[in-house]
């Protein structure tokens, strides 16, 4: 790659992985305000699946660059922007865009990454680390004690949620296929088979009086059975309809549902609450409460992976020009942490 040419994947509309374009072009510069970062790590998330079938409840219309989060170097700062900044190694989360060797950022929304975690380790940790920090802390609020459902245990924010929700004290209970239970149980995980167990019926046996929070990323009629399973006082959170994904007809529709279902749950006279967790709330409201927020609980995630409470699960590296066979991994199913991209 020459030093003034971007490389950057395009998303044409609704393709196979094959059929994602990769385009080159002129390095863009720093606007006011802003950062140009040089991508080290970009990833493939469950929101790039849904996104290539026009399937991300708010994705913007095609084409566009996909690419939900990024580390990277900052090559330069434009105006307004101390130059203490470049040289350092950054993280961003950007819902698109990411999939580029270079982008131009706002100052305010790149992270510093500490000294002595790798871009490619740093990567996992920015929407997977973010989701579950903020579902765990500042939504369920799990303390030292209680006992977790993390449907998914194995996966990109499941397999962070079990690390977090172990060192913040808690029991865990995951689903996930059976060939990822060994690696749940050296955990300390209790695993069950999501394919074949009566999951309802196998967490009633490990926590009779039921779950103080379960984390669901599936939604569709299984979340009715999340919700059952909560003990007095306990907390669902949904965070995504991954049942759904490969489904025709309306996006926006299994999203509805599902806060249609938090609202009535809530409305009900129990002791128990529902949450639909979307990490972009607040966003438009207040950005700058947003990015302070953000950026508090992104330095807690990076603090917790140094001290190595929390490891970075990486299934694969491979290059930004091999994202069809980054993209067809990912959606395999048959991996455990996350694909990670580079420049």
């Amino acid at each position: 790659m020459n030093a003034g040419e971007m490389i950057q994947v395009v998303l044409p509309g609704k393709v196979e992985p094959e059929e994602l374009q990769v385009r080159r072009g002129a390095v863009p510069s720093a606007g006011p305000g802003q950062v140009l970062v040089r991508m080290e790590a970009t990833g493939v998330s469950f929101a790039e699946q849904q996104m290539r079938r026009g399937r991300y409840y708010d994705q913007p219309p095609f084409p566009f660059v996909p690419g939900y989060d990024m580390v990277g170097t900052v090559l330069a700062a434009g105006d307004g922007v101390g130059p203490g900044l470049v040289g350092t190694r950054v993280a961003a989360l950007l819902k698109v865009g990411g999939w580029a060797s270079h982008i131009a950022l706002d100052a305010a929304d790149v992270v510093p990454v500490p000294d002595g975690i790798g871009a490619a380790q740093a990567e996992t940790m920015v929407i997977n680390g973010i989701t579950a920090w903020q579902m765990l802390h500042r939504k369920a609020r799990v303390r030292a004690g209680q006992t977790v459902l993390v449907h998914g245990a194995n996966g990109g924010v499941g397999s962070v949620l079990v690390q977090l929700a172990q060192a913040a004290g808690a029991k865990v209970i995951g689903t996930a296929s059976a060939r990822h239970h060994a690696a749940l149980r050296e955990r300390g995980v209790s695993p069950i088979d999501y394919r074949t167990d009566d999951i309802p019926a196998r967490v009633r046996e490990m926590a009779p009086r039921g779950v103080d929070a379960v984390f669901d990323h599936v939604g569709g009629r299984g979340i009715v059975d999340s919700w059952r399973l909560l003990a007095p006082g306990g907390t669902l959170v949904s965070y995504g309809s991954a049942s759904t994904r490969d489904d025709e007809g309306s996006k926006q529709w299994p999203v509805l549902k599902l806060l249609g279902r938090v609202w009535l749950w809530n409305a009900l006279p129990n002791r128990r609450r529902a949450y639909f967790f979307n990490v972009w709330a607040g966003r438009a409201l207040n950005r700058s409460r947003f990015r302070a927020r953000l950026r508090a609980d992104l330095t807690e995630v990076f603090a917790a992976l140094d001290r190595g409470e929390i490891t970075a699960q990486i299934a694969a590296e491979l290059p930004l020009s091999r994202v069809a066979e980054a993209m067809r991994l990912a959606e395999s199913g048959t991996v455990a942490g996350k694909i990670v991209l580079r420049a």
